[in-house]
């Protein structure tokens, strides 16, 4: 059996930074449940930082430099994927949705996703229900449940039920649950009839 392809997508701005500490404790703890449940794992971290001049250059000109296409081409190909984002202005990164609008618009159907993001304080955490899951869902990802934000006061709290390390390890039992489930091979993208052809089958009923 070959190793699931898990891609962690981080957009973290500073070094070091809270986003990408987030994004490894999400990706430790999804490694172990699939682990446990006998699956290999192969990990790959997009760091959207290292990316941010080339995601402006394909913005501008329509053709991604070299390393961008490499990180477009990991995230299309992931069996699961990790997307992580600072909250500015109560929503996703500019950085974050910018790499989002470089993807194929069926780059994500049907591929499992684990939602998460950093911000100053608990405020912020409604974001990830207003902005990140409809945007993944307007993509036709599958979401987990289990959203996980970590404000500054959080990185202090102990493994609790209501903690961070709870959640984590709650939305990294999710992820691993729909991966495991799953063969790792290239997914069949949904093919969609449009609606006129719809309405013209219905019509000649």
């Amino acid at each position: 059996m070959s190793a699931l392809k898990l891609v962690v997508v981080t957009a973290g701005l500073s070094v070091p930074s809270s986003t990408r500490l987030l994004a490894d404790r999400l990706a430790g703890a999804a490694a172990r449940e699939l682990g446990d449940a006998g699956r290999q794992v192969d990990l790959r971290v997009v760091e959207l930082r290292e990316l941010a001049r080339d995601i402006a250059d394909n913005l501008v000109t329509g053709f991604p430099p070299p390393a961008l296409r490499d990180a477009v081409r990991a995230v299309e190909e992931a069996d699961g994927l990790i997307a992580v984002t600072p909250i500015f202005s109560a929503s996703y990164s500019g950085l974050f949705k910018s790499f989002v609008d470089v993807l194929d618009k069926d780059a994500l159907t049907g591929t499992p996703v684990l939602i998460a993001a950093t911000g100053g304080t608990a405020r912020h955490s409604l974001a990830l229900e207003h902005a990140m899951r409809p945007l993944f869902a307007h993509l036709r990802a599958v979401v987990v449940p289990t959203a996980v934000f970590a404000a500054s006061e959080d990185w202090g709290a102990n493994g609790a039920d209501g903690s961070l390390a709870g959640r984590i390890d709650r939305a990294a039992r999710e992820l691993a649950a729909l991966l495991a489930g799953r063969p790792a091979e290239n997914r069949q993208v949904e093919q969609v009839v449009p609606f006129e052809q719809q309405l013209a089958a219905l019509r000649a009923h």
